[in-house]
């Protein structure tokens, strides 16, 4: 009996999605952990079959979508076994929503569209070295200085940290708590702004990065929502994201089991091919 949850629509897209993981990211996949990165073409590539702009505005080069084609997403990425890749493609999902929710409109017309047709890189910078859940007692802050804010701390474990364009940063523009915390969009050519690559123990592929803001001076106009209300925003990310987590975790399984299979056969078919030792 076939999903109440998923429609031809669906099934449609999870075949375009499985052709695109085949042909683009598996062949790949393990000279790009090696390389610790993939090339920006994929985000292009992406764009072109709708991934990037699944769930965003139409007006900015989004494509209208349910809960459930992100879940298809998610489960199709996952099958190649390399979540790295698709953390840092996928950077954007968790970057961009608070932009497109929450950003003055000219910032929107301006980021969304580049970041859509994978012209440009999104990430989200929350993390401290101090403490990552614990978004209500961050430490980065903001200090408004005329028409600016100087923005002064550190982030870490920033995923496409490395390479991103645009950074939609948590910062503390108020006293102690939920209510200080306000959301920045800072570019990543802002001076000041400085990047340390990470070297992990897994998902090589994905760009990860401690972030330094010196003093970096951003505009009134890139504050995302009000002042004080970006931890509300955040927590409205943090569902997708649980969601989109858990669905990439029900393809792994099969998918080990399918490159098990692979590896036995060809170990098999290895040994058919030897000279007898006996």
């Amino acid at each position: 009996m076939g999903s109440p949850f998923y429609t031809g629509e669906h099934e449609a897209f999870r075949e375009v999605m499985r052709r695109f993981v085949a042909k683009e990211i598996e062949p790949y996949a393990h000279q790009w952990d090696e390389d610790g990165e993939f090339p920006r073409e994929l985000y292009r590539k992406a764009s072109e079959i709708g991934l990037l702009g699944l769930g965003f505005p139409e007006q900015y080069g989004g494509v209208a979508a349910d809960q459930f084609m992100k879940i298809v997403a998610s489960q199709e990425l996952a099958r190649a076994g390399a979540g790295g890749i698709s953390s840092s493609l996928m950077s954007h999902t968790i970057g961009s929503p608070p932009i497109a929710r929450a950003a003055r409109a000219e910032i929107k017309a301006r980021v969304l569209p580049e970041v859509l047709a994978g012209r440009k890189i999104s990430a989200l910078a929350i993390t401290e070295p101090s403490g990552g859940s614990d978004v209500a007692n961050l430490r980065t802050s903001a200090r408004r200085d005329s028409d600016h804010y100087v923005v002064s701390g550190e982030k870490t474990f920033i995923t496409s940290g490395m390479r991103a364009d645009y950074l939609t940063v948590a910062v503390r523009t108020g006293g102690e708590g939920a209510g200080g915390v306000s959301l920045l969009l800072i570019e990543g050519d802002t001076p000041g702004l400085s990047r340390t690559k990470l070297k992990k123990m897994g998902w090589w592929a994905s760009d990860t990065a401690t972030l330094h803001f010196d003093e970096c001076r951003v505009p009134i106009e890139n504050l995302i929502g009000e002042e004080g209300q970006g931890f509300k925003i955040i927590m409205q990310n943090f569902n997708s994201e649980r969601m989109g987590m858990a669905a990439s975790c029900t393809p792994m399984p099969a998918s080990a089991s399918t490159r098990r299979l692979r590896m036995q056969k060809s170990a098999r078919r290895l040994a058919s091919r030897s000279p007898s030792t006996r």
